[in-house]
């Protein structure tokens, strides 16, 4: 689809968004200009869909593809919540404390179910019980698909798809965000109806949801859903927030400026208000993110982050990262101090061969002087 198209689909597909998360009825005439193939295909990239499609239903549009993928999340969570609980009786019973994270709770606020589609469920667990961990996963019937520094990623057939943290956040993502999250449980509230289940505050949960999306926002960038996230959330329990002590911690974590623009935007885009012009510039970094970001975001949004305002200080901190992200990009690096001089030429190399495309498109990005949007 070509981009003016995917644009124009998209702004249908806000549209709609912003009906259905408001129970408002779509114009008669934004319906009949709809291309229902193509607004499919990019609600299809947004995962807003089943959102969508809740829209069109109300306006007497019944489209097979939209209703059967509103009828697939709604069997999807409801098959979800009830693995999730069986995993969380497990975990109660071999003393392990955990959290459900970000789309199993938010998924709650929405205003129908099945509404916020879910791919899959993050849980925060002890991260010194990891082994038992898995050993609990294996004997629900899952497969470790993947292990990373903090995370394990599970599947299971037909559509169970179940990431284990035992952090939050990978060094190498954000830095200084992963250091702040890293003696999380401290600030983690007791659930009163089990023996080992945590949840955040409100604030917390908001400023966990946040640093989440600006982890994807600075690497391949993050989709639509995003922002309906952030509205929904706001429109539940802004007004009861402690403001004071979210300014406080976005100033520690410095993404003070990103929650700003981040909840003005979701607001005026789903309250249905005229947008400024740089609005709509942050609006369209959104919508051709698709959920899970692009390749020429990454590239250049490592660029621009790390960048610092010279070509010589990022070329250096490619060359030679910060100790915790060498280990954790190289881990056989952290086994001994002789090893780090091996594990930057290794990277060198890497670089050089499997990785060179990546590279020679951050080198074209380099020395551009507009290296925001």
């Amino acid at each position: 689809m070509e981009k003016h198209e995917f644009r124009k689909n998209a702004a249908d597909m806000i549209y709609l968004t912003a009906c259905a998360i408001n129970g408002k009825i779509p114009k008669q005439k934004r319906i009949e200009a709809l291309d229902i193939p193509k607004l499919y295909e990019v609600c299809q990239k947004h995962i807003l869909t089943a959102c969508v499609a809740y829209a069109l239903e109300s306006a007497g549009i019944n489209d097979h593809d939209f209703t059967q993928a509103k009828e697939k999340a709604i069997r999807k969570n409801i098959l979800l919540d009830a693995e999730r609980m069986s995993i969380f009786n497990r975990l109660e019973e071999e003393k392990i404390w955990y959290i459900p994270l970000k789309g199993s709770i938010l998924k709650d606020w929405y205003p129908n179910l099945g509404m916020r589609q879910m791919s899959d469920n993050d849980i925060l667990f002890d991260k010194n019980r990891r082994d038992d961990v898995r050993c609990v996963m294996k004997d629900h019937g899952f497969e470790l698909k993947a292990a990373y520094e903090a995370v394990d990623e599970y599947v299971k057939e037909p559509i169970y798809n179940f990431e284990m943290h035992s952090e939050l956040f990978m060094y190498y993502q954000v830095g200084d965000i992963a250091d702040h999250y890293l003696e999380i449980k401290s600030r983690l509230l007791k659930d009163e109806n089990n023996g080992y289940g945590y949840h955040f505050s409100n604030e917390d949960f908001y400023l966990f949801m946040l640093a989440h999306e600006y982890k994807h926002f600075i690497a391949g960038g993050t989709g639509v859903r995003s922002l309906v996230d952030s509205y929904i959330f706001l429109r539940k329990f802004g007004r009861s927030l402690d403001w004071k002590y979210i300014a406080a911690e976005l100033e520690k974590l410095g993404i003070a400026d990103f929650e700003l623009n981040n909840r003005k935007l979701a607001i005026n885009v789903f309250s249905m208000k005229q947008l400024s012009l740089e609005e709509k510039k942050q609006l369209d970094y959104y919508v051709m993110s698709g959920t899970y970001g692009t390749h020429e975001n990454s590239v250049k949004n490592r660029v621009r982050y790390n960048r610092k305002g010279s070509d010589l200080r990022y070329l250096m901190y490619r060359l030679f990262p910060p100790m915790r992200m060498l280990k954790a990009s190289v881990p056989w690096a952290a086994k001994s101090k002789l090893l780090i001089p091996a594990a930057y030429i290794y990277r060198f190399f890497k670089g050089a061969t499997v990785n060179r495309k990546v590279v020679a498109e951050e080198l074209k990005y380099l020395g551009k002087s507009d290296q925001r949007f």
